[in-house]
């Protein structure tokens, strides 16, 4: 790649081919990714199999984008529906690959296989946290440390001339990307980092191991506290435990310790916890260390001025998204999709063409 000449002798759109085809390969793999990286499970062992019957897919079933339009959309063995998302993200992948290969190719064809590579993790991490609201450490710790030996074999990463400098650079890229969005982490934790429920007149509600049940929803406790000092206020006028009540009480759970009146417990103590109350005040976040982390990894990749244009825009499309549904009276869906999807979609629109986005803006 250092010497494009002898590539030359190769017409340029075989390589498009080539990219094409190998992007939808990838692609394959990254539905694997979506669906076992969550679950905390390997994604090369045990092979692509299906859910419901366990049928382990030979080779010749498993061809992406082919197979998926061949048994149309099934299960060759039980017939269960396949999701279309899987044929989606094989056909998202091979055109994002494809489109780097004609935007670069000609330029750097290295410095096109490591977008592709970015392109790969910006799926990656879209589909997870759309539907798990988590951004796996595989992908953002693996990113900034992948960004780092792309900078250093591939300057041009960084339009720098020497790998010091191209490392520099990513430094930089990955300091302030996660300065600046834990900076506003911070600032909407102070502004908007409680969630105030009011709850019909003698409501129940019971802590679980795991949830907090109101009456309409059950919030996980991974979802409320991200540190130890987030806590769930209300006022009670009712406390039951195991082996003693309470009346009017003051009520304050932190992920150690739990308030009731005077006195204090351990949560991990309480095997039963059921209070009354109208309303609860539960702790929130703006945004997540996963996204803190992410826009690191971006960062390292991309640069300063990719973490600059990414956090605006995505900024600008999620304020977007909200009026729009608003307007549509569908408000309780924003809360429903996170923020790394608008940040990984800014991201890419920076790779294909975001500096000449800042100069038109910029009028020059």
């Amino acid at each position: 790649m250092a010497n494009p000449s002898p590539w030359q002798l190769i017409p340029f759109h075989f390589w498009s081919a080539v990219l094409f085809t190998f992007g939808s390969i990838v692609g394959s793999f990254l539905n694997v990714c979506i669906h076992r990286m969550p679950r905390g499970e390997s994604v090369v062992s045990p092979p692509s199999h299906c859910p419901r019957c366990n049928y382990s897919i030979p080779w010749h079933l498993n061809i992406p984008l082919v197979s998926w339009l061949m048994l149309g959309g099934k299960c060759k063995n039980c017939g269960a529906p396949i999701s279309v998302r899987y044929f989606l993200i094989e056909l998202l992948t091979a055109v994002l690959f494809l489109s780097c290969w004609l935007a670069l190719g000609r330029k750097s064809p290295a410095l096109a296989l490591v977008y592709c590579v970015v392109l790969a993790g910006f799926i990656v991490a879209t589909f997870i946290d759309i539907e798990h609201f988590i951004i796996p450490d595989a992908i953002t710790l693996g990113g900034i440390a992948a960004g780092f030996i792309s900078s250093l074999f591939v300057p041009t990463l960084h339009g720098a001339r020497t790998p010091a400098l191209s490392l520099e650079r990513c430094f930089a890229g990955v300091i302030i990307g996660a300065g600046l969005v834990y900076g506003i982490l911070r600032l909407g934790k102070l502004v908007w980092g409680r969630q105030r429920f009011e709850l019909p007149p003698d409501t129940k509600v019971f802590f679980t191991e795991t949830t907090v049940k109101l009456p309409d929803k059950e919030i996980p406790y991974e979802d409320i506290f991200y540190r130890k000092s987030d806590t769930i206020v209300l006022e009670a006028k009712t406390v039951e435990m195991v082996d003693r009540c309470y009346a009017r009480a003051p009520l304050r759970l932190s992920p150690t310790r739990l308030r009731v009146g005077d006195e204090t417990f351990k949560p991990e103590e309480v095997q039963h916890l059921e209070v009354v109350t109208d309303e609860i005040v539960v702790p929130r976040e703006a945004m997540g260390l996963g996204d803190v982390k992410f826009m690191a990894a971006i960062g390292g990749f991309l640069g300063w001025q990719a973490v600059i244009f990414s956090l605006m825009l995505s900024a600008v499309m999620g304020a977007m998204v909200g009026i729009t549904l608003i307007a549509l009276r569908k408000s309780e869906w924003s809360s429903r999709v996170p923020y790394g999807p608008y940040i990984a979609l800014a991201a890419t629109i920076w790779i294909f063409g975001g500096e000449r986005i800042v100069r038109w803006w910029l009028g020059q």
